[in-house]
């Protein structure tokens, strides 16, 4: 089971060499997507043995991830692991994912934050906490219909996927909302989806999404408009409960300002 670990990385210096190091020790096939960093991180990643595509410029998480995808469908990957690279996902988590992938009940294997209490786990921020609440709880009502068991976080950026599954998927979003559309298509093309509970981490608390999506509505009306296009462009493969309530013109109506993929 060859397995990739893929990481995006945007001015991380402060935790690049650790992270690295760590995840080396666990996977020898690494790739890290720098996402057009402007601190030192260009400059660390040399160091390691690992793969390497950089952006000229900030291009956003989700074309991070887009990248990831290809490159290990390119490669012939087994498996993809994703994970973010300022210390809020632990690479010693990494080999209970590989377990979760030996046992093939899967093609998703999607961290949770909130599948289960754990001691020492950070309190989230409490408008990321009610954005992700309140998306999970959308996605669950339209997506994750019996017999699919609900998803308990929407967001959260470690996961394991099937390379081979990631052949029926075609996303498009580049930036934060990159998600909305991924649980879209996840669900219109069949795939099986399981969590794994991994510990909420809050290292800083008061990280930015830059630009207008810091308000926490606008960012919330932002990934309600990718979710509920991408739900009208899948209709027909989706359960018709998906598509139930959306009516043409309301995503637009939902997010008043410009809103980047």
């Amino acid at each position: 089971m060859r397995t990739l670990v893929a990481i995006p990385v945007y001015n991380e210096a402060r935790y690049v060499r650790g992270v690295l190091g760590r995840v080396l020790s666990f996977s020898p096939d690494v790739l890290v997507v720098d996402d057009g960093s402007t601190d030192a991180t260009p400059r660390l990643l040399p160091e390691f043995p690992v793969e390497i595509i950089r952006h000229a410029k900030n291009r956003g998480y989700g074309k991070s991830l887009r990248d990831a995808f290809r490159y290990a469908i390119a490669e012939d990957f087994d498996w993809l692991v994703t994970m973010d690279c300022d210390e809020q996902h632990e690479p010693a988590a990494i080999p209970a994912f590989l377990e979760e992938a030996a046992r093939d009940r899967a093609d998703v294997i999607s961290g949770s934050r909130y599948l289960t209490v754990a001691t020492g786990d950070d309190a989230a921020p409490p408008d990321r906490r009610m954005i992700n609440a309140t998306i999970t709880d959308e996605i669950n009502a339209r997506l994750f219909l019996p017999p699919r068991t609900p998803i308990t976080d929407a967001f959260c950026g470690f996961k394991a996927y099937r390379v081979d599954s990631l052949r029926r998927l075609r996303p498009t979003v580049s930036g934060y909302a990159f998600p909305m559309q991924f649980w879209a298509q996840a669900v219109a093309a069949g795939l099986r989806v399981c969590e794994l509970p991994v510990r909420r981490i809050y290292n800083d608390p008061s990280r930015t999404f830059g630009g207008h999506l810091d308000d926490a509505a606008i960012r919330l009306a932002h990934y309600r408009h990718i979710l509920h296009r991408e739900i009208r462009r899948l209709a027909a493969s989706l359960p018709v409960e998906a598509v139930r309530g959306l009516v043409d013109g309301e995503s637009s109506r939902e997010c008043t300002l410009p809103c980047p993929a």
